[in-house]
């Protein structure tokens, strides 16, 4: 079994800025990309930021400029440094990992969810 767990989230003002994080456990031979999602309501689910193990990155247009991805390998952990937040940002924000066991294809896996909320 693989668990994600979330933290950061929170109520902030528009400008602020959070860091999310994300930490893997359990059954983790190897960690291949690495991402997050968001979904606010009446919306689809979307990806955010994604990181591949060897740390190249792509991010959706809308956050580009204010979110960071980055990845500790050593801990299983991604984080997400968002920055100039503003209120379309507001959203539930999911932790997403693609992890292999000893064999087998690589399995996706989500986190909880942790609420961010950027008021105006």
């Amino acid at each position: 079994q693989v668990q994600l767990v979330e933290s950061g989230g929170g109520l902030v003002q528009a400008g602020g800025s959070l860091r999310l994080s994300c930490a893997a456990s359990g059954n983790l031979f190897k960690i291949d990309d690495m991402a997050w999602h968001r979904q606010a309501p009446g919306n689809k689910r979307e990806l955010v930021a994604r990181i591949a193990s060897g740390s190249s990155t792509n991010y959706v247009d809308s956050v580009k400029g204010r979110f960071t991805i980055s990845r500790d390998n050593a801990k299983n952990t991604v984080y997400l440094q968002m920055n100039s937040l503003k209120p379309e940002d507001t959203a539930v924000y999911y932790c997403y990992a693609d992890v292999r066991g000893v064999y087998g294809p690589p399995l996706g896996h989500w986190g909880q969810g942790t609420q961010v909320t950027v008021s105006s």
